[in-house]
């Protein structure tokens, strides 16, 4: 146990220093490359539900197996290796510098007026039509990008490291590309993809109302107080067609005083989303910076709670 927060610690600093590096190879790069593969091979005929449970199952034994053997051969060479090649591995399963990156690359040009540029960063995290969005619209994708992936990202591969080391780090984080390559609803996913959509909402359950919860605890509303602020959490959270992505959208509009949610184009289909929060002030492109005060907060907050926890099991196993 106090080798994976260690673990975990290691990575979360190499995450924040670091990030992603294109440059570099990623595990993640190499999952999506092998989902793509087996989805083409077998997301065709009869059966699809079946063939993308198959998928899904093979694509996370491989990643179990494979960190797990990694993981076991560095700890065999050295304590201290073992823990460094695991807090390696579970960075890559992170993506804290990566969002920040994408939204201030949104912000940098609102503070020129530059809204065709803006809008153009912003197409790069969202699947929403991005052509026509005014100022506020273009803060709204980009608070929403940050408030959603904040477990996503972050926390809920942190959650499965404090468990399971970097194999469930890295397990959970296959999961969720699979959900995000084929996990829709639409003709060509809606039976291959059912598997990894319903097991993305399983292992995120727990970890994203942890961070919503988070949130509000470890940052104090800009506008209203603290009980209003839970007040919105628990009423809105629900309304999110996701059973897990509207706590952290919840908990940030609650907290910025904005609205969230609302009218959306994908290809041009319009999408109309249940709205969260209380719109006390407009959305402005300040939002994006405070979003992401809220992210760094919340993810130390939480890896402090993950101590704590994995601290009191190791008691109560010592005690026992």
């Amino acid at each position: 146990m106090y080798e994976h927060l260690i673990a975990m610690s290691l990575a979360v600093l190499i995450d924040f220093v670091i990030g992603d590096p294109p440059s570099l190879p990623h595990p993640v790069r190499w999952i999506g490359t092998g989902i793509s593969r087996l989805e083409r091979l077998f997301n065709r005929g009869a059966s699809r539900k079946a063939k993308g449970i198959v998928m899904l199952l093979s694509v996370l034994t491989a990643v179990f197996l494979i960190t797990a053997l990694i993981i076991w051969c560095s700890y065999q060479i050295h304590l201290i290796f073992g823990i460094v090649i695991e807090g390696l591995i579970i960075s890559s399963a992170i993506a804290q510098r990566n969002l920040k990156e994408h939204s201030l690359a949104v912000y940098e040009p609102l503070k020129s007026g530059n809204l065709a540029e803006a809008r153009l960063k912003l197409s790069y995290i969202v699947g929403r039509d991005t052509n026509d969005l005014d100022e506020g619209e273009i803060v709204r994708g980009a608070v929403e990008t940050v408030a959603e992936n904040t477990s996503d990202g972050v926390t809920a591969p942190l959650f499965w490291g404090l468990i399971g080391g970097a194999p469930l780090a890295m397990v959970y984080r296959a999961i969720n590309t699979c959900d995000s390559m084929v996990g829709y609803k639409n003709e060509r996913f809606q039976e291959f993809g059912w598997a990894s959509a319903k097991m993305d909402d399983l292992v995120n359950w727990i970890p994203s109302r942890m961070t919503g919860a988070l949130m509000l605890i470890g940052s104090k509303p800009g506008h209203g107080n603290t009980r209003e602020a839970w007040q919105i959490l628990l009423r809105d959270a629900k309304r999110h067609p996701s059973p897990n992505s509207g706590w952290g959208e919840a908990a940030v509009a609650a907290l910025l005083g904005i609205q969230l949610g609302g009218v959306n184009y994908y290809k041009g289909i319009i999408s109309i989303r249940a709205k969260m929060g209380e719109p006390k002030v407009p959305l402005k492109k300040e939002h994006i910076l405070k979003a992401n005060t809220i992210l760094t907060k919340t993810v130390m907050l939480f890896l402090l709670v993950l101590w704590i926890g994995g601290i009191l099991v190791e008691l109560a196993i010592t005690w026992s």
